[in-house]
């Protein structure tokens, strides 16, 4: 499986209107923008930081090839889903972009009483009195002269900059590329202050802030990682694991539908642990009458080479977990079968999911779903 998920080790919402608020533990991160009256002097923001942990980055590229690795040919995606969106007017944008400090994650919640300060928060990186929001050379901050100082410091290069723009009525959920600033984390590809940047995580904001107008007030909350719903933020590490290597098989590669798929190497359970190689089991539905001394029902097929891949789907929200990709989910081949592989420490455990498998056969795209099912346990 070369789409690979790990999850935060740490989120928090930093909000203008309550400086010295830490939120570590909330269930929700925001990135908002208030206004009291239709030209208040004092409109409001809130921005977000999440962060991935550096062993959990080193487990997800552990099982990429080190020439992939080297030559940069795969791609990072920053996920995000929407809670609730509020106020927003005909596009609204997001803005992604490298936190430049450290910053502690504080148990805090939204409006705690008394409210909690044993972590990061607009005016602070630290808990409350220690370390300031405070630029190092080659990043910045912004805030307006009617709050205070603060709101996180981040490195501003156009090559690590990502952004979203939603229009009234598309999806909320943040799909980002954030390739440039995983690849100056991990391989020293960063040029802003030095060869490598640091891993503080990343920083999300509205891109138009500091609006003098009670009309524009744009709310998007997402779950965060302490979220009780299974839509925690996760950054999604892709690359093209495919081999086409047949070796001296005989097999014919299907041509012809309707077509029978099964999927073998399936128990049904794996532990976290596991690292399981599906196969696929493809023939026609009708196959050709020949005379042999083995049922024709017995002869295996491949699935078309280049336009073959999987998906993998939660079973009971029937949401894609990793979808159909042209570039990063298309089956191998050896000399037994079509296959692939899939790594369930990066699925949620406790989770059943189900496989589809896509094809192109004489001219036609078919989605083979015959209840593929399986289970991820802890263990």
């Amino acid at each position: 499986m070369a789409v690979l998920k790990i999850f935060p080790e740490k989120d928090a919402t930093l909000y203008s209107l309550f400086p010295n608020m830490n939120t570590g533990l909330d269930e929700i991160i925001e990135a908002t923008e208030t206004a009291f009256a239709y030209s208040d002097p004092s409109p409001q923001t809130s921005r977000f930081l999440i962060r991935f942990a550096d062993e959990d980055l080193a487990s997800v590229f552990e099982p990429m090839p080190d020439a992939t690795y080297d030559s940069g040919l795969w791609e990072a995606k920053l996920q995000c889903f929407l809670s609730t969106a509020t106020g927003l007017s005909t596009t609204s944008s997001i803005v992604c972009y490298p936190v430049a400090q450290y910053w502690d994650m504080g148990t805090g919640r939204y409006l705690d009483e008394p409210i909690s300060t044993d972590g990061c928060s607009w005016i602070w990186a630290g808990y409350s009195g220690s370390s300031l929001w405070n630029p190092p050379t080659g990043a910045t901050s912004s805030y307006t002269s009617s709050v205070p100082a603060g709101g996180g410091s981040w490195y501003t290069g156009s090559q690590y900059v990502s952004s979203v723009t939603f229009s009234y009525r598309t999806n909320k959920d943040i799909n980002l590329n954030v390739t440039n600033t995983v690849k100056a984390w991990t391989t020293g590809s960063g040029s802003i202050p030095s060869t490598k940047l640091p891993n503080n995580g990343f920083l999300l904001k509205q891109d138009l802030e500091w609006v003098y107008n009670k009309n524009y007030q744009p709310e998007l909350k997402y779950f965060s990682v302490d979220t009780n719903t299974i839509y925690p933020p996760s950054l999604q590490i892709s690359w093209d694991d495919s081999v086409w290597n047949t070796g001296s098989s005989t097999q014919l590669v299907l041509t012809t539908l309707p077509a029978t798929i099964t999927l073998a190497q399936n128990p049904g359970v794996f532990y976290s642990s596991s690292i399981n190689r599906f196969r696929i089991n493809a023939r026609p539905e009708y196959p050709i009458q020949l005379w042999q001394t083995s049922s024709v029902y017995t002869n295996n097929y491949y699935l078309p080479s280049g336009s073959s891949y999987y998906a993998i789907k939660d079973l009971e929200t029937n949401e894609y977990i990793v979808d159909f990709n042209s570039k990063y989910t298309q089956l191998s081949a050896d000399a037994t079968s079509s296959y692939f592989d899939m790594y369930m420490n990066f699925l949620q455990p406790e989770r059943y999911y189900t496989v589809l498998i896509q094809s192109t056969i004489n001219g036609s795209t078919i989605v083979f779903n015959d209840q593929y099912y399986f289970k991820v346990i802890n263990g």
